[in-house]
């Protein structure tokens, strides 16, 4: 269940909203400052961040999926501690949670509503909590919006 909810969260959600951006002419990828803060934190390949990304990180596309895959994983974990009720849902229901921690960290996962409706198997009011989550800075972000939509559609 992990391993295909970490798959769906890769390729439907991460990978596609969050891109591989700055790829350099050799297929290597360079860290850019947060759309939302236009500084930190610094972001690389599918959207990893961390201390240790500065604004001259540079990292091949191998080295970006290893992060990738060692982020998801992380998230997955920390998202089941928290509400063990995912590894028995389906794993689209899995998968957009991992992408919401992934994309708005585990702390906020921990405190918000959106956790207390998942935990309640309130799908219905956890598609409605998730929707909120589509600002950076204070400011509506269309793209967060649209990637909330699309966490949205698998929890339904």
């Amino acid at each position: 269940m992990t391993t295909e909810a970490i798959t769906i969260a890769a390729n439907v959600l991460v990978k596609p909203f969050e891109g591989y951006a700055k790829r350099l002419s050799n297929g290597d990828c360079k860290a850019y400052p947060d759309p939302g803060t236009k500084g930190h934190p610094y972001t690389i390949g599918w959207g990893c961040t961390g201390s240790d990304i500065t604004p001259e990180t540079v990292w091949t596309e191998k080295k970006a999926q290893e992060e990738l895959d060692k982020h998801l994983l992380y998230f997955a974990s920390q998202v089941a501690k928290l509400s063990p009720s995912l590894l028995k849902v389906e794993a689209r229901k899995y998968a957009a949670i991992i992408s919401f921690a992934y994309n708005c960290g585990v702390g906020n996962y921990r405190i918000s509503t959106l956790k207390k409706r998942i935990d309640a198997g309130d799908w219905a009011g956890a598609q409605e909590e998730i929707m909120k989550w589509n600002k950076a800075a204070g400011r509506v972000l269309a793209g967060l919006t649209k990637r909330r939509q699309a966490e949205a559609s698998l929890l339904s």
